[in-house]
């Protein structure tokens, strides 16, 4: 039997839409718009992100470094332990939706992450693009659960969890390493049986407009 993924690892235009957003994974020739729209959002992001390694070079700064975390991302796709998607409206980069850990196996889940540059916030721009990528897991990848962790604090990440109606699961405490420190993170999750059960409302909501 082939494994879900192979045909998606065999298509470098791997392109997912949304109503109003494409999704697609970045690329190189990304760099420009990836630095203008980084650089600018710098002090909206940063407190909500994982602390950069001593030494490790910015890829918002440096085209090298972004160069590797490109290649960094393929190859992460190519074994199936990631699906990392610039987010694109009017082929604008505005931010990023990420398919990250995924587990195989008796587990068969991921977790989602995701940022919007401030300018394009409130817009349910990230609400949609969230909804194409759970249907790219459940119905490509053929994911059991996605799960979304949030810290309490971000209320801005939260009210796209609120817009889609997500299940909070609870309090992890001090689950994740966030901005060099142990953040406790609220536990969002989805199964593709409660997918499956609002399927045809999110299409209509946030994929089709119909």
């Amino acid at each position: 039997m082939r494994h879900p993924s192979s045909l998606i690892r065999k298509t470098p235009a791997l392109r997912l839409y949304g109503r109003r957003t494409v999704l697609r994974p970045l690329a190189v020739q990304d760099f420009p718009a990836w630095r203008d729209v980084r650089l600018r959002n710098e002090a909206w992001l940063v407190p909500w992100e994982p602390q950069r390694p001593p030494g490790a070079a910015d890829p918002s700064r440096d085209r090298v470094a972004f160069e590797a975390r490109c290649a960094a991302r393929d190859r992460e796709r190519s074994v199936d332990h990631a699906y990392p998607f610039g987010v694109f409206i009017d082929q604008q980069l505005v931010g990023e939706v990420n398919l990250n850990n995924v587990t195989r196996g008796a587990l068969q889940s991921a977790t989602v992450g995701y940022w919007i540059d401030r300018d394009h916030a409130g817009n349910g721009y990230i609400a949609e693009a969230v909804v194409v990528t759970m249907r790219f897991a459940f119905e490509q990848l053929q994911l059991h659960r996605v799960e979304v962790c949030i810290v309490p604090r971000n209320t801005n990440s939260r009210r796209v969890m609120e817009k889609l109606d997500l299940r909070c699961e609870g309090l992890a405490e001090r689950f994740l390493e966030i901005a060099g420190t142990w953040e406790d993170h609220l536990r969002y999750a989805i199964t593709v049986e409660e997918w499956d059960a609002r399927r045809d409302a999110h299409t209509v909501q946030w994929i089709t407009g119909r």
